[in-house]
């Protein structure tokens, strides 16, 4: 898989920007708040319809601009394909592969990326929401149909925290909202368990190949169990907490709740691990992620690295660099060149980038 062309209009401050990234390693090159992340961020956005930034899709609109799109041109199992984004401030949104309309579900499914940013490396030291992010982004670019049932289950649990506010419960209703959590949370719970099983196995070997004297491991919150027995647990806790979540006008119980537990040495990582030993955790993660798509895809996804080699160690920088396939289109953000060896810089394609404008 290899992203040919990218095309850029009226994203953020890239007011009309064209590359050729027909080319197994490009980094590019400019100071902050030129437009390098924003590059790096369109082609995540083509891949996923999601920002690693914002939630709000007006934020890409260029100031004093009424639309933007993203365009790109993917070379895929010997298959050339053209896809599109616009958005316009009507909030009309139209996806496009090979000039054909076509839907989300269908959309998402054609570009896979795995994006590591700066933002990534704090992932131990976040929110338990910043762990779920981490945790269905990832479930997405391998099983698609999880962002539509996080999608449901979010409306569901509005709908419900919105009784939880009356005056007067509707207890009928809030049954029915409580067995509607039941059922879509629990496959939410049970795909996430699957995809963490999956990681694991590629995540614990990356990490013993920086630190082999530690014993890492994670698992998800929610104790492990078959779909079904998932479903009549939450139906338990719904139960056993009702008063709870009526008390306290919203709901306590399902998926968005949940956390990704890690540790070392069977201690908690988010509180017993060095900021070098969380980096690693995080580095061998997104190693692992490339790893599981290949491995369910049949081909590797798109790398972006947003500035992260300035932030790891001399350890951490060689194996992330070594650890980078010649068969990974890989897409790399920095300030300069100095982070790579000569080596590395063998048929690479640099592009730099000054006020949202590209120079070769």
């Amino acid at each position: 898989m290899k992203l040919t062309r990218l095309k850029l209009k009226n994203y953020r401050n890239c007011t009309d920007v064209e590359l050729d990234l027909n080319h197994n390693k490009i980094i590019i090159i400019g100071k902050n708040a030129q437009g390098k992340t924003n590059i790096l961020e369109s082609i995540y956005f083509l891949s996923t319809l999601k920002s690693p930034r914002t939630s709000n899709i007006k934020d890409f609109v260029q100031f004093e601009k009424d639309y933007f799109s993203v365009e790109g041109v993917l070379y895929k199992s010997d298959t050339e394909i053209d896809l599109a984004v616009e958005y316009n401030l009507n909030k009309t949104k139209t996806l496009r592969l090979n000039g054909l309309k076509t839907t989300s579900k269908n959309y998402k499914s054609t570009l896979n990326t795995v994006l590591f940013s700066t933002q990534d490396l704090l992932l131990l030291r976040g929110t338990p929401q910043d762990r779920r992010d981490w945790l269905d982004n990832a479930i997405s670019q391998i099983y698609p149909a999880h962002d539509e049932r996080l999608s449901k289950y979010n409306k569901i649990r509005i709908q419900k925290n919105n009784l939880l506010k009356e005056p007067e419960i509707n207890n009928a209703l809030l049954d029915v909202f409580n067995d509607q959590i039941a059922i879509v949370g629990a496959n939410i719970i049970f795909v996430r368990q699957k995809f963490l099983k999956e990681l694991k196995h590629f995540a614990i070997q990356k990490y013993s190949a920086i630190s082999d004297s530690e014993v890492f491991d994670f698992q998800y919150s929610f104790p492990y169990f078959e779909l079904d027995e998932i479903s009549e647990k939450l139906k338990e806790e719904l139960h056993s907490r009702r008063s709870e979540e009526i008390a306290r006008h919203q709901s306590c119980v399902g998926p968005h709740r949940d956390d990704v537990i890690f540790t070392l040495n069977n201690a908690d990582a988010t509180k017993f691990s060095s900021q070098g030993q969380q980096r690693t955790i995080v580095l061998a993660l997104k190693l692992a992620e490339i790893e599981l798509i290949i491995q369910k895809n049949g081909y590797s996804p798109i790398l972006l690295l947003d500035d992260v080699l300035a932030e790891l160690d001399d350890l951490r920088q060689n194996y992330l660099i070594k650890s980078i396939s010649n068969t990974t289109q890989t897409i790399i953000t920095s300030v300069d060149t100095l982070l790579f060896d000569d080596d590395f810089l063998q048929n690479v394609k640099i592009y730099n980038v000054f006020a949202g404008k590209i120079a070769n």
